[in-house]
């Protein structure tokens, strides 16, 4: 496999950000690339057809040519503008700015902590709890554990732990999920005999939504009970779930599918990429010889070299992932007209057949690839699925089944939801034919609960 078509796999198979990241390093180690100042008007890409030459993939016979005339070479790379593979008709989709960091919990809570103006014993021991929440914010090690590594007195602990449990957000710092649900409940005001004891004694009871047993232990109707539920949902299980010190990572689309009139339109992202060319300075220093050594100008060409490898990529990688949406497009057109329920099945020897080239490009182009759609983002690869027949011989993609075992589920009656084999009778109504076990499995997929515990009362 030759260097160019290395170069040429990897930047296809590079998410944006990456492919953004790999040429401002390659612009730091390689002097005879640089970045254009000015751009030059967009050039809009036309769909292929059958009068043109298609684009084809690198090939491992196309090896670097030590003979290459670099005279010629300048003169052809000396531009210093870029071809550009969007329409500079049609303006992306502006997004928000967002922070680069955000506080993360811990500091958010040893923040609070100092605004008390512990003593030094105090600080350490809020520290160490501080250190010992989990993902969720719960305290993980016992008052006993930490007061042994503090080398101090469990009542101490227990003093600065119950302060800690009034700071932001509600429910931190609680040792269980009872313990911090009851705290909320205490500071929203809403600690009534009813809906503490539920939160006390009858967990397992509200997981599995047993609310006449619950009713009965309690000699109350099933009236009180829903209400307290009611009262309960507005609390957070998770009070420190929302604090994640993963710094958060925004989608920004690769390339953009817009609809002009009857036809949808596809065009590439190219905000941020840089806009490369040879460095005149080299390109002379190669040209006029002088004084450059033999040594110097041996590295000059390698540098040259891999730069001409890399602009040559950059152009591959763009025309590829064009190619590739344009497919996707014309395969899918009922999905950008319709939206997720008229998905069709596509594999990727689909698109490869279509614009020629291997299914293994097809998954390089495909992964960590986003379009942005009439519908929404969705990654490349989204527009694959498997295929599921219909009772009258057509098929439908996996994907559409899903959305629409989700519609059967949202307008379900909320207190006598639809079992799994009852939502497979409906799918059958609708020519779908799928068996219980794989609604199940696609409901899991999904995140939507079983029937017993989408019920309610």
């Amino acid at each position: 496999m030759t260097p160019q078509l290395q170069m040429a796999i990897k930047l296809l198979q590079l998410s944006r950000l990456e492919m953004v990241e790999m040429v401002r390093q390659e612009m730091e180690n390689n002097p005879t690339l640089e970045e254009s100042e000015n751009i030059e008007p967009a050039e809009e890409v036309q769909p292929d057809t059958g009068e043109s030459t298609p684009t084809r993939e690198v090939a491992v016979e196309e090896k670097f040519d030590e003979r290459l005339d670099w005279h010629h070479y300048m003169d052809e790379y000396s531009s210093t503008g870029k071809v550009h593979f969007e329409s500079e008709e049609k303006e992306a989709p502006n997004y928000e700015a967002f922070t680069a960091s955000k506080t993360s919990l811990a500091d958010h809570l040893r923040w609070q902590l100092l605004m008390t103006q512990p003593t030094a014993e105090q600080e350490m021991v809020g520290s160490l709890i501080i250190g010992n929440l989990n993902k969720y914010g719960f305290v993980e090690d016992s008052p006993e554990e930490i007061a042994a590594v503090a080398e101090t007195s469990v009542e101490n602990v227990m003093e600065v732990l119950s302060t800690m449990q009034t700071f932001d957000p509600p429910g931190i710092c609680a040792r269980n999920l009872s313990e911090s649900l009851l705290i909320q409940a205490r500071q929203m005001g809403i600690d009534t005999p009813i809906v503490t004891e539920l939160i006390r004694n009858h967990m397992k009871n509200l997981e599995n939504k047993r609310y006449s047993v619950i009713a009965r232990e309690l000699k109350t109707d099933v009236e009180s009970i829903s209400a307290a539920v009611e009262l309960i949902r507005t609390l957070d299980p998770r009070p420190g779930g929302h604090w994640g010190d993963d710094e958060e990572i925004y989608i920004t689309p690769d390339v953009y599918v817009q609809k002009d009139g009857d036809e949808y339109i596809v065009f590439l992202n190219d905000e941020d990429i840089p806009n490369l060319h040879i460095s005149s300075y080299y390109r002379n220093a190669v040209k006029k010889g002088g004084d450059v050594s033999q040594e110097a100008r041996s590295y000059l060409k390698d540098r040259l070299r891999s730069a001409e490898w890399l602009i040559k990529s950059i152009q591959q990688r763009k025309r590829t992932i064009y190619n590739v949406m344009t497919s996707i497009v014309k395969f899918q057109r009922d999905f950008f007209d319709h939206g997720i329920a008229h998905l069709k099945p596509m594999v990727l020897r689909d698109v490869a057949e279509d614009i020629s080239m291997h299914e293994s490009t097809i998954s390089r182009v495909t992964t960590n690839k986003y379009a942005h759609t009439p519908h929404g983002i969705f990654e490349l690869k989204f527009f694959f699925n498997s295929s599921i027949n219909r009772s009258n011989g057509e098929t439908i993609a996996s994907a559409s089944v899903q959305e629409e075992i989700r519609r059967i589920v949202s307008g379900e009656n909320p207190k006598k939801p639809y079992s799994d084999q009852k939502i497979s009778e409906l799918l059958e109504d609708s020519g779908i034919r799928i068996a219980r076990r794989t609604i199940a499995k696609y409901r899991e997929m999904m995140g939507i609960l079983p029937s017993s515990k989408r019920k309610q009362p």
